[in-house]
């Protein structure tokens, strides 16, 4: 399975760290070795101090698909998770300024957390769902799908043009504002409206 990931999908994240509002998404790629194993702390890696918490809703896919027209896209997931995408921030601006791939920075181990999946069908409006993230009972991210500048069957019309998308592949559909730094012994929590999808300890 492969993990696709989605930068700048909404415009308060994209004002935040001063980045430009693309005209298309912007995909980058996780290799499973990033998924951080159930029950397991993230430890901050030791090559960056300054490690972002990025809240995600998850789309996984349920069917070999390419070139997927959107009004078909909504075939090919049954299920919607939420996640963290772990960004090394101090990393991943050193790599932009000099014009260099992000992977270091996104995809190192452990960085991408995938928390319980719902069926899609116990949700009301996909294009108006709810979520955040909680740091030590603090909510410090909250996000809606209304705000996305690419909804999730658009999001899959346009990866499924470079990549074959397989049973099992998960999309990270981008990260609303509210950002930052973990450090040791937080606890992170992430909710999809009331209920919560995952909880993990920073050490």
């Amino acid at each position: 399975m492969k993990i696709i990931c989605v930068g700048r999908n909404y415009t308060d994240h994209i004002q935040e760290l001063n980045s430009a509002t693309p005209t298309d998404p912007v995909l980058f790629l996780k290799p499973d070795t990033s998924i951080l194993l159930k029950k397991q702390p993230f430890f901050i890696p030791e090559f960056s101090n300054d490690v972002h918490h990025e809240v995600e809703l998850l789309v996984r896919i349920n069917k070999i698909g390419k070139h997927i027209d959107r009004k078909f896209a909504h075939k090919y997931y049954d299920e919607i998770g939420l996640g963290i995408d772990f960004t090394a921030r101090d990393l991943q601006a050193e790599l932009k300024k000099n014009g260099l791939p992000w992977e270091k920075a996104k995809a190192f181990d452990g960085a991408a957390v995938i928390g319980k999946f719902i069926n899609k069908e116990e949700i009301e409006d996909l294009d108006n769902l709810g979520f955040q993230l909680e740091v030590n009972g603090n909510v410090v991210q909250k996000g809606n799908t209304n705000l996305m500048l690419w909804k999730i069957d658009a999001l899959i019309e346009y990866i499924s043009k470079y990549f074959t998308l397989k049973i099992g592949d998960i999309i990270f559909t981008g990260t609303p504002s509210g950002v930052g730094k973990v450090v040791a012994e937080d606890k992170l929590t992430g909710y999809i409206e009331d209920q919560e999808m995952f909880s993990i300890k920073v050490k």
